[in-house]
């Protein structure tokens, strides 16, 4: 009974204090697939220029370098109304990045902390055969330097969003400690039966 209470308890520490790993974010349509890769480890970081590229694979694997398709990249601050311009409009170069050649990429430089959600749209180049796709990503931008000078007029983005917990590991470590009690409690109900 006891190895049971412990591998309890151990399964909710890992799962509550293990670092929350942020893998590549993937986005399909019927043709067309992307892998979003931002760099530094995948954490940007407010006021600080971030690489972001784009592995654009067609049906099969095949990779789209950005020479085959027109490309265009659109970050929204979130939340964002329907028609309404984008914060940032970066300008899209080949980037090459692991086994990836030419793939779309940027420097980005996130105004403020928050949520933010990019827009890769594409279509063929006169080279390339395969159909539009307009592909949406989440990304949320942790504090980093002080904001630019020139971003200093823009109001927070996320003033709109009611008062709510994002992304923190506060629920799971209250989850923890509670299920580590009732275990605790489980133990001694049955030592005491037990007697």
């Amino acid at each position: 009974m006891f190895r049971y209470v412990l591998i309890i308890i151990l399964s909710v520490f890992f799962i509550t204090f293990h670092p929350t790993v942020f893998a590549h974010q993937v986005k399909t349509t019927a043709e067309v697939g992307a892998i979003l890769h931002i760099e530094p480890n995948d954490t940007p970081r407010s006021g600080e220029p971030t690489t972001v590229w784009f592995a654009l694979t067609r049906k099969g694997g095949k990779v789209i370098p950005l020479a085959e398709c027109n490309c265009q990249l659109a970050v929204y601050a979130e939340p964002y109304a329907s028609g309404e311009p984008p914060l940032l409009e970066p300008t899209l170069e080949p980037v090459s990045a692991e086994r990836y050649q030419g793939i779309p990429g940027s420097k980005i430089t996130f105004p403020r902390p928050g949520s933010y959600q990019l827009h890769l749209r594409g279509e063929p180049s006169a080279r390339a055969n395969f159909k539009p796709f307009n592909l949406k990503f989440n990304v949320t931008v942790a504090a980093g330097k002080s904001v630019p000078e020139d971003t200093k007029n823009l109001s927070d983005i996320n003033q709109n969003i009611p008062n709510r917990q994002t992304r923190t590991t506060l629920p799971w470590t209250i989850a923890g400690f509670g299920l580590i009690a009732i275990g605790f409690l489980f133990f001694l109900v049955q030592r005491v039966n037990r007697n």
